[in-house]
């Protein structure tokens, strides 16, 4: 069973810094790649950023490109997003997803990805 487990989200504040990790095994990290999405109040998920299976590649959302960095660290079977110069409007619940195949719509589609995570709250003050 596939398992993603995410943490690091918290409350800041405008400019400030995070980073969330999202925490599974050897096995799953090897067979997948991995995105983050996030969720605002009263609005749908929308795609953050990915990281091919073999970490050869990224990709990320216009809204935050220059500011976050996925990466992933498969000896510790873990993802990260680190998220600089936060704005409030970058306040949402996180989640962390895992896929196997592309089938259409790029890494950035939410039905490409087969695991998610419980999601971790990011809340940024102005």
């Amino acid at each position: 069973q596939v398992q993603l487990v995410e943490s690091g989200g918290g409350l800041v504040q405008a400019g400030d810094s995070l980073r969330l990790s999202c925490a599974t095994s050897e096995r799953t990290l090897n067979a997948h790649f991995m995105g983050w999405f996030r969720q605002a109040p009263g609005k749908e998920r929308e795609f953050v950023a990915a990281v091919t299976r073999y970490g050869g590649s990224t990709y990320y959302a216009d809204s935050v490109k220059g500011r976050f960095t996925i990466s992933r660290d498969n000896a510790k079977s873990t993802v990260f997003l680190q998220m600089n110069s936060l704005k409030p409007e970058d306040t949402a619940v996180y989640y962390c997803a895992a896929g196997r195949t592309i089938y259409s719509g790029g890494y950035s589609y939410p039905p490409n990805y087969d695991y998610w995570g419980q999601g971790t709250q990011v809340t940024v003050s102005s």
